[in-house]
């Protein structure tokens, strides 16, 4: 598989089968993403993976969260407001996925509080000295680790859910305070029977996007 043809193939994957993510494709995964370009050479990422029994006791954390109702606290904070364009594209979001899943686009809000389901979730994050600028740099991270995925026959989901709640995490996977947690990405093996995976979002048309000056 080429670089083009994993961008073509990666989607975000909603449901997980419970299978557990070999350990030689995990590291084989990481050791690609670690490659990626950053500033200067600074490589800002620290990575944290979530497995078995330590990622079971956050997703049962979590769901003691939400029993409670408790108020979710992602170290990186949501946007103060989006663009009217991208809006526009988030309002596609959901009626695409009832036209594609069906009933099981009712499954969304459970599987995402549930991790959904996924057997692995790597969990990034930057030195709280570092700037937004290595916070492109860990998207670029990122990027190269799904795609790595897609490679190794995997499949992930980029998902502000699974960083709800830090004092979980931070107990679990005892990061250092230093550190900040940016982002956490789902892995593992698509549940391929399950509906809600029927559901790929749409990009915009590539002149909307891009203007070539010459």
């Amino acid at each position: 598989m080429d670089v083009i043809e994993a961008l073509n193939a990666r989607h975000s994957t909603r449901a997980f089968l419970p299978d557990p993510v070999e350990k030689d494709k995990l590291t084989a995964i990481l050791e690609a993403a670690a490659r990626t370009p950053s500033w200067a050479n600074s490589q800002p990422w620290e990575t944290f993976v979530a497995t078995g029994a330590t990622l079971e006791r956050i997703r049962k954390a979590y769901g003691e969260k939400y029993a409670a109702k408790a108020e979710s606290a992602p170290e990186t904070p949501r946007p103060a407001q989006w663009s009217e364009a991208s809006v526009k594209r988030r309002e596609q979001l959901h009626p695409g996925m009832t036209r594609d899943c069906g009933d099981a686009a009712r499954e969304f809000g459970i599987l995402n509080q549930a991790m959904f389901n996924a057997p692995a979730v790597v969990y990034l994050c930057m030195d709280k000295v570092m700037s937004e600028w290595s916070l492109y740099d860990i998207g670029a991270y990122s990027q190269s680790l799904m795609l790595a995925a897609v490679h190794h026959g995997l499949a992930t989901i980029p998902a502000i859910t699974l960083m709800l709640f830090p004092d979980v995490l931070r107990r679990e996977l005892k990061i250092p305070d230093n550190l900040k947690l940016t982002i956490g990405i789902a892995i593992g093996y698509a549940d391929k029977g399950h509906g809600i995976n029927n559901f790929v979002s749409e990009r915009s048309p590539f002149n909307e996007t891009v203007r070539i000056l010459e």
